[in-house]
């Protein structure tokens, strides 16, 4: 795990790939040799050498490039021979066999040609999500003004840089602003979603001295988005912090956060519930604001569904608010300890995106 300001959670993973990955690539030529030796105990009286052509099927599958199946059916075809010759058989049988050993090369050879190309395709595609990412999620500074900032982002989706929820941090005239939410839908529509919020808070952000303005300006932008469904919304927490601790959030139908202060943990409910963007007109919606006074080494966790819907094995939710809270010197630990445990809660495999901003109050 690395200490970037915009880094993933901790993903599960095993201990030494290479060396499991070395183990499946010898596979093929543990079968040459298993069929040797067995060719041996066996005898003249049975003829094992049709086994050999396991090996390059099994290299159809765990080679790495396609000249894998055919250097492994080259060498199980000499050795075939070999062992034909051993046994004295007649030249058709062995030669049935060679030609199926030579067939299944091919074919391991041709399924392979087709991996190696959807595999670069693949990369081509998880570099597009890179730079959607860097464009859509920007890393977050480490500090403004008086305040420490951390942020981590998890997708549910398998290899995955960026999913439906969204984050944003602005220096703006009016003191740090941000925005953290959770777009209804998946996949790139949600992207595309979270892409026109995120920039629409950017701009507004710096322009409007209203949290509130801020908040309409999104709902705004939201409505007007040209690939918008109508039953696509986006849940979302704004936040203002100025430089004199004054932090004041609108909640928009998501998660209520968390004020973090003295090893305890309190929910900052909003005075009364509104709608999340994309339900009703920006004309009507309401967004009562929430003022919190902020002291020195307090901090505000903002986070999306994804990590407090973690289920475990009996449906229980990850208990967030009731998790062992500390001080730690580095927001970032604190984020990366929620991580490991989300995942550790939910069998290392998330069912929804998971996004956490971490925000302290440090002006000394």
């Amino acid at each position: 795990m690395t200490d970037s300001h915009d880094s993933p959670m901790p993903p599960g993973g095993t201990e030494h790939p290479d060396r499991a990955e070395r183990a499946v690539q010898a596979i093929p030529w543990l079968i040459i040799v298993a069929v040797v030796v067995l060719s041996f105990v066996t005898g003249h009286n049975v003829h094992v050498g049709p086994l050999m052509a396991v090996a390059p099927a099994f290299a159809g599958i765990t080679a790495r490039s396609p000249r894998g199946p055919l250097v492994v059916g080259a060498v199980a075809i000499v050795t075939g021979s070999v062992l034909a010759a051993f046994h004295t058989l007649t030249v058709a049988e062995p030669l049935i066999s060679l030609t199926s050993i030579a067939l299944i090369s091919l074919a391991g050879f041709w399924a392979v040609s087709i991996r190696e190309r959807q595999d670069r395709t693949l990369a081509d595609v998880r570099g597009v999500a890179e730079v959607a990412q860097g464009v859509v999620l920007r890393p977050v500074p480490p500090r403004i003004g008086p305040l420490d900032l951390e942020v981590r982002y998890a997708a549910a989706a398998s290899q995955a840089r960026i999913g439906g929820d969204l984050y944003a941090v602005v220096e703006s005239p009016y003191g740090m602003r941000a925005v953290l939410g959770d777009v209804s839908g998946k996949g790139l529509g949600a992207v595309d979603t979270a892409a026109t919020v995120v920039g629409a808070f950017r701009e507004a952000a710096y322009d409007e001295p209203s949290l509130r303005d801020v908040a309409r300006r999104l709902a705004v932008a939201l409505e007007r988005a040209p690939d918008r469904t109508s039953e696509e919304f986006v849940t979302a927490v704004l936040l203002s912090i100025t430089d004199n601790g004054a932090a004041r959030l609108i909640n928009l139908g998501h998660p209520p956060p968390l004020l973090l202060r003295d090893g305890h943990a309190t929910l900052l409910d909003a005075p009364q519930p509104s709608p999340p963007l994309g339900i009703v007109p920006p004309g009507l919606l309401e967004m009562p604001v929430l003022d919190v006074p902020l002291r020195p080494g307090d901090r505000l966790l903002l986070y999306t569904d994804g990590t407090t819907e973690a289920r475990d094995e009996a449906g229980e939710f990850y208990p967030l608010i009731d998790r062992a809270w500390d001080d730690r010197p580095r927001l970032g630990a604190t984020l990366d300890r929620i991580g490991a445990e989300v995942r550790a809660h939910a069998g290392e495999e998330l069912t929804d995106d998971a996004a956490m901003l971490l925000v302290r109050y440090a002006p000394d």
